[in-house]
Order: structure tokens, then C-alpha cells, then sequence
């Protein structure tokens, strides 16, 4: 039972993450600016992985996508690489996942192949979590790097040069749906041993008998057509062949059959 609570919650957490990557993915709030100098502006402006946009105190946004990919920092295409992977990873995840639950038979599916398809999918789960928490990280520190930039800009007189960007909520989005990935992950690693039968865990024990060792010789087996007794043994004292005659028969009686 508590296999099955395991796994069912490790699907249920990795769903939960590998939605919020995609929905961390998808919003326009990876950065957004920096009103800390200056708390009334009529221009607001907030960028993401796929467009920019300026929302105006009206109350009016636009946004606009990037039209072009080699003209964005190769940083940046890293993160958009790395979302997109561990979102398809999470996907195939899922996918694997629902065939692997304990609670869903389906045909004649031994528990064994459900036990490798729980590890399967707990393996990918993982790596879709790892995938959204270092592409968080990479946009993160790119933001840390250019804010603190433009503040050594401002401080040396050149105040309008660039606006300063700070965190977005689609940054603690992405962190928070990784850490649940990846806890789902490892949740259907640890279901994935209560899956395994107990008599192929005991499979490769091997039992020495406890009584003395005995070592056998093999040798060319030599076979007969039946019960030879040795000659020799029907041999005792006073034993003699007797006598045959010509044709090869022994007189009877003889004096030797007596002795």
C-alpha cells in the first residue's frame, strides 16, 4: 500500500512541476524593471524568453517577439534550450508514468515491467527538474550581472544609458516547479523498489551445503551390455578349470566339480 501512495504522489508532484515549467516557460515576467529610483513612470517594461513588453500607464500593452535568434546573447538561447528539454523530458515522463501505476493494470503487464517503467519515468523526471532549475539559475544570474552593471553605470553619471531589470515571477515560478520535479522524480525512484517481485531479489543467492566438501572426477564413461561378475572372485582355494574334451564340452560328472 504504501508503494502505491508513493508512486501516486510522485506522479501528482511531478505533474504539478512539469506544469509549472511550462507555464514559467510561456509567461512574459522573466524580468521586469526596476522602479526602485524611480516609483512613477508611465512606461513599464517586463521581457520573457519569447517577446518583450511595455505596458503604459493607460493601461495599454504591447508586446513584440523577438524576430530574430542570432541576435540574442548565447546565454539566452541556452535557457530557451534548456526549458524546452526539460519540459519534453517531463512530458514523455507523464506519459511513461501513467502505464507504470500500480493501481492501472493493463493486459497481462508483469510487475517487474511496470517496476522499470516507474524508474524510467522517475529518471526523466529528474533530469526535467534539474533542466528547469539550472535554466532559472543561468537567467538569474544574467539578470544579477547586468543590474549591478547598470548600477556602476548610474552611479558614474550616466543615468539614462539602460534600464535596470530585476527578478520576475516567472523565475520563482520555474525554481519552484524544478524543486518539484525533481522531489517527484525521486519519489518514483524509492516506489520503484517495492515494485520488484520478492523472488527476483533472491535471485542471485547462492547456498554452500554445510556438510564436507566432496570433489568428483570426471572420466570417459565405459558401459556394458549387463552384470559381469569378476571371475576371479568365484576363485578359492582348490579351484580348478576342468577338463573339456575335443568339442569343447566338459564330461559330467567330473572329479573337479567336487573340490
Amino acid at each position: 500500500m504504501s508503494t502505491t501512495i508513493c508512486q501516486v504522489m510522485g506522479f501528482l508532484v511531478s505533474s504539478l512541476g512539469v506544469g509549472g515549467s511550462i507555464m514559467a516557460t510561456a509567461m512574459d515576467t522573466w524580468s521586469t524593471q526596476d522602479l526602485y529610483d524611480n516609483p512613477v513612470t508611465a512606461v513599464f517594461q517586463y521581457q520573457g524568453l519569447w517577446r518583450s513588453c511595455v505596458r503604459q500607464s493607460s493601461g495599454f500593452t504591447e508586446c513584440r517577439p523577438y524576430f530574430t535568434i542570432l541576435g540574442l546573447p548565447a546565454m539566452f538561447q541556452a535557457v530557451r534550450a534548456l526549458m524546452i528539454v526539460g519540459i519534453v523530458l517531463g512530458l514523455l515522463g507523464l506519459f511513461v508514468c501513467i502505464f507504470a501505476l500500480k493501481c492501472i493494470r493493463i493486459g497481462s503487464m508483469e510487475d517487474t515491467a511496470k517496476a522499470n517503467m516507474t524508474l524510467t519515468s522517475g529518471i526523466m523526471f529528474i533530469v526535467a527538474g534539474l533542466c528547469a532549475i539550472i535554466g532559472v539559475s543561468v537567467f538569474a544570474n544574467m539578470l544579477v550581472t547586468n543590474f549591478w552593471m547598470s548600477t556602476t553605470n548610474m552611479y558614474q553619471g550616466m543615468q539614462n544609458v539602460q534600464n535596470r531589470y530585476t527578478f520576475g515571477s516567472a523565475l520563482f515560478v520555474g525554481w519552484v516547479a524544478g524543486g518539484l520535479a525533481l522531489v517527484g522524480g525521486i519519489m518514483m525512484c524509492l516506489a520503484c523498489k517495492g515494485l520488484i517481485p520478492e523472488e527476483s531479489r533472491y535471485k542471485a543467492v547462492s547456498y554452500n551445503a554445510s556438510g564436507r566438501n566432496i570433489s568428483y572426477r570426471t572420466g570417459p564413461y565405459k558401459g556394458g551390455s549387463g552384470y559381469e561378475a569378476d571371475p576371479k572372485a568365484r576363485k578359492g582355494v582348490g579351484y580348478e578349470e576342468a577338463p573339456r574334451s575335443e568339442d569343447g564340452r566338459r564330461p559330467y560328472p567330473s572329479k573337479y566339480d567336487y573340490v
